[in-house]
């Protein structure tokens, strides 16, 4: 395979989706050894997906004022299979600009990263330029695999706070590819969108403040150190240098327990509230911002006067709504003010029966 290749990839229209709800937390797990060969299908045994809502018209999420055709290039050369080989991508300056322009979800569970829609239909167009070279040139299954890895391990690791205003600064897959590099979850991130898209079985591998990596569901085939998810063994992929194979562990992270995440649209709820009082009354604004890859439905505002022990005084609660992905909703409550007590208002944000999010005032006399 000594062959130099070349791609332009370029993309104007978008495509926006939605789906819900809140994968339980994840349990720590260990890494095994045995054989295995990565193979496009789906984890088995996958936790049963909740109901779903009926179907709903969902906003933009580039408004159209914001969408542009205007493109950024950039090139890549790797090295694979004894061959050299260079690509050139052209990126939507405007999915870029929006991503560069949300706020980080306030959660360590970085599959939010890959399964945004706004960039799913650049993801699958440059998934298929692997499919394609994979046809070409006869790659296995395994070997597609190798391929799509020695890409990403090719770009260079840069640390958040050398390129950004930030001490740690996750990247959706798009920023990666016109940065040019990330650090391990900027790449891994990467590197479980394009697996993801190209139909393997991928989890992200998240060993909690110290590194970021990638499972990918194996077969039978090749040895390496894998996890054990949901009745499927994930094999171990470094992104940050070149040289790692699938099942090739760093030695540090051998008997390391790792929160294990699957590519599940998530929605992450935040809030900011503000408060007049008028009387014994005070009059409660609260906006409630999706941050997250899908979009929540049955959310209310529940808000009251801290009692003690978990209780509280003159509560209220909204009525249901739906927040959209990267969209804010603005409800407004009225609450009487208990008379004489040392208290704080507390604002607690619930989707599906869950508090999800929830903040406090100061503490005052009434």
């Amino acid at each position: 395979m000594k062959r130099r290749v070349f791609f332009t990839i370029a993309i104007c229209s978008l495509l926006i989706l939605a789906s819900c709800n809140l994968p339980a937390s994840p349990t720590p797990v260990e890494p095994s050894s045995q054989t295995a060969l990565p193979t496009p299908s789906p984890a088995p045994s996958e936790p049963p997906s909740p109901p779903q809502p009926p179907p709903v018209e969902l906003p933009e999420l580039i408004e159209e004022g914001q969408q542009s055709t205007e493109l950024i290039t950039r090139n890549y050369a790797w090295a694979y299979g004894g061959g050299q080989w260079t690509w050139e991508l052209q990126i939507p300056k405007s999915l870029y600009d929006y991503y560069q322009g949300i706020p980080r979800p306030p959660t360590s569970n970085y599959s939010v990263y890959v399964t945004h829609p706004l960039d799913d239909t650049f993801i699958e167009l440059l998934a298929s330029k692997f499919e394609k070279v994979a046809q070409e040139e006869g790659l296995s299954d395994l070997q597609k695999v190798e391929f799509a890895t020695s890409f990403v391990q090719s770009l260079p690791y840069t640390s958040d706070s050398v390129t950004t205003p930030y001490d740690e600064y996750p990247r959706y897959p798009v920023e990666t590819l016109v940065d040019s590099g990330g650090d391990c979850e900027d790449t891994s991130i990467l590197m479980a969108a394009l697996l993801n898209q190209l139909g393997y079985g991928v989890v992200l591998i998240i060993f909690p403040g110290v590194h970021c990596a990638v499972g990918v569901l194996g077969g039978e085939g090749i040895y390496g150190s894998y996890f054990n998810h949901n009745g499927g063994k994930y094999f171990y992929l470094e992104t940050t240098d070149t040289g790692w194979g699938i099942g090739m562990i760093p030695e540090e992270y051998e008997d390391t327990k790792a929160n294990i995440f699957d590519m599940v649209p998530t929605p992450i709820l935040t809030h900011t509230w503000s408060a007049t009082g008028k009387g014994n009354v005070v009059e409660l604004e609260v906006t409630v911002q999706n941050l997250g890859s899908a979009a929540a439905y049955d959310v209310y505002v529940l808000a009251g006067f801290d009692a003690g022990g978990s209780k509280s005084w003159n509560a209220e609660e909204s009525g249901l709504f739906q927040v959209s992905v990267s969209r804010q909703v603005t409800v407004k409550l009225n609450l009487r003010v208990p008379l004489g007590e040392h208290t704080r208002l507390v604002i607690q944000i619930v989707d599906d029966g869950y508090a999800v999010d929830q903040s406090f005032s100061e503490w005052f006399d009434t």
